[in-house]
């Protein structure tokens, strides 16, 4: 899910997983407890929060992510984001996706389907087969950077580039501090991207279109 220009907030606040079609896939990182929460923070103000809640079922694991964002002068509000999505999956592959999103009034809706040859997704651009390796850029899942990532707001497939720099100490909501390997994303979509040592999403930041930070910090 990318935030638009319109929005104040440009980049990626949208989520991603990563399966490629027959070939043996790795655990994925469904973190501890079940659940991923995030203060979302603008210029050093908390603005909402981004939660993932993990369901595991035998060789099912389903994921609903909730996104609430608000921006506002006292009581008045200027900007109002929400985005809800679900994600499915089976033996460590991703096999569909819903999503919808108010992004201030105007809203977004998406699907996205494993088919044999690809992923078949439909949203504000019409419907396209996207490549079998194509994943949901929801950001959770570390394997979404080894390939294409569909934008959960618009459905439009993106091929970032990707460089890696290196371990770093990342603080959390409580002022903790953690370990996590940095990423940053440039191209079809700019953002700065973090994970744990056990692959555990855990920090995301980028410009909104008026130059103000957002930054995500693990709750």
């Amino acid at each position: 899910m990318i935030i638009s220009r319109r929005g104040l907030l440009l980049g990626a606040l949208s989520l991603v997983a990563v399966g490629r079609a027959g070939a043996a896939e790795p655990p994925l990182p469904v973190p501890p407890g079940n659940r991923l929460a995030f203060d979302v923070v603008r210029n050093g103000s908390r603005i909402g929060g981004h939660f993932l809640d993990f369901v595991v079922s035998g060789d099912r694991l389903d994921v609903h992510i909730a996104v609430d964002l608000a921006i506002g002068i006292g009581p008045l509000t200027l900007f109002r984001y929400t985005h809800r999505a679900r994600e499915t999956w089976t033996a460590g592959q991703v096999q569909s996706i819903e999503a919808r999103t108010n992004h201030d009034g105007t809203r977004h809706n998406l699907t996205m389907s494993r088919r044999a040859n690809g992923f078949w997704v439909s949203g504000d651009k019409g419907s396209y087969l996207a490549p079998p390796e194509t994943l949901p850029a929801t950001h959770w899942n570390r394997r979404s950077l080894d390939g294409p990532m569909v934008n959960t707001e618009t459905g439009v497939l993106m091929h970032p580039q990707i460089k890696d720099r290196g371990l770093e100490t990342l603080m959390t909501a409580s002022a903790i501090p953690l370990q996590a390997r940095h990423f940053s994303l440039s191209g079809d979509v700019s953002l700065e991207t973090w994970y744990d040592h056990s692959s555990r999403w855990v920090g995301l930041g980028f410009a909104g279109a008026d130059g103000s930070k957002i930054t995500y910090l693990l709750a």
